[in-house]
């Protein structure tokens, strides 16, 4: 089976999505898929970003260097000509992202959804990220399987789109262990952007360090490094960086919404996201509970595997394909 992955989004800076994409081609390879092939038309930069995110993923690569490729990639998905085929040749499958909606003549035509904020928080997204998760919830009605990264977000797509999704969870890669070199200097931390959404704002004055952008070979030593890990995010697809400090032998303090209820289980202190008394009480209380919490989140950090994030990609396809 020839599957043709589109890794455009891995021509920026990785963060979660990008981070999907090169978890699920490790996990293809893994569960046995033997001619995947990532596909992208991006910038010299770009090209260079996405040759550096796939070092050591054994698969083709196809990407395409053009100038101003954003331009490219949006006149293409617009004309919807030529066909993929026409520059790949046959496939099997293609799985597009939100960045690349082109046409193709045959094989499955598969998508992710990894979340619906644009569609629940309008005002939280800019507007070219509304635009693009738009074009991809429409398309997704015409895809011929379509998964999502929770349960959540599945129940979500389907009250939302009125479009039935496969559930394909993140994995947790291998370098987040317990063991391994720890940041020094961090007590209380928190990882992502200062957007509505991710809720950071609410931690000042609580003596949590919030960390922007983290370059990826970084993360493992923050997480270690933390006594504890706070995740007060409004809304998810699902959290990964939830189970990554869990993975990693650190304790959480994790937003009480239903979309992390997954990626939380029955390991993290779960707190109302808009009260900060709360979440600092969640903070003394992991503390507290450190041993429990510890054992508990590597055991429930151990379920999520990009092998099987393969394995759920590859019977969507068979199944599509039948």
């Amino acid at each position: 089976m020839r599957i043709v992955v589109d890794v455009s989004p891995l021509s920026h800076p990785r963060t979660g999505i990008g981070n999907y994409i090169r978890g699920m081609l490790t996990g293809l390879v893994e569960a046995g898929a033997d001619d995947v092939v990532a596909f992208a038309p991006a910038s010299e930069r770009g090209a260079r970003m996405i040759d550096e995110s796939l070092e050591g993923v054994p698969i083709e690569r196809h990407v395409r260097t053009l100038p101003v490729s954003y331009v490219w990639r949006e006149a293409w998905s617009a004309l919807k000509r030529p066909r993929l085929e026409r520059i790949l040749g046959d496939f099997d499958v293609f799985h597009l992202s939100d960045w690349l909606h082109v046409p193709q003549r045959g094989g499955v035509r598969a998508m992710t959804i990894y979340d619906l904020a644009p569609l629940h928080f309008p005002e939280w997204s800019h507007r070219r990220t509304r635009r693009l998760h738009g074009r991809s919830y429409r398309d997704a009605k015409r895809a011929d399987v379509v998964f999502a990264i929770s349960e959540f977000t599945a129940r979500d797509v389907e009250q939302r789109l009125g479009v039935r999704s496969r559930v394909a969870y993140p994995g947790v890669d291998a370098r987040y262990t317990p063991d391994g070199p720890r940041a020094e200097g961090v007590d209380v931390l928190a990882i992502g952007t200062r957007e509505p959404r991710k809720n950071l704002d609410l931690l000042d004055g609580l003596g949590v360090r919030v960390v922007d952008y983290v370059p990826d070979d970084e993360l493992p030593r923050l997480y270690r490094g933390a006594s504890v890990f706070v995740f007060p995010s409004r809304f998810e697809g699902f959290g990964m960086p939830v189970v990554e400090a869990m993975a990693s032998g650190t304790p959480v303090v994790c937003s009480n919404h239903p979309s992390l209820d997954e990626a939380a289980g029955d390991a993290a202190v779960r707190v109302d996201p808009e009260n900060p008394c709360a979440i600092a009480r969640g903070i003394g209380e992991a503390r507290e509970r450190r041993e429990e919490l510890v054992a508990k989140g590597l055991q429930h950090a151990r379920r999520f595997t990009w092998r099987a994030t393969g394995a759920a990609l590859l019977q969507g396809y068979r199944a599509a394909a039948a």
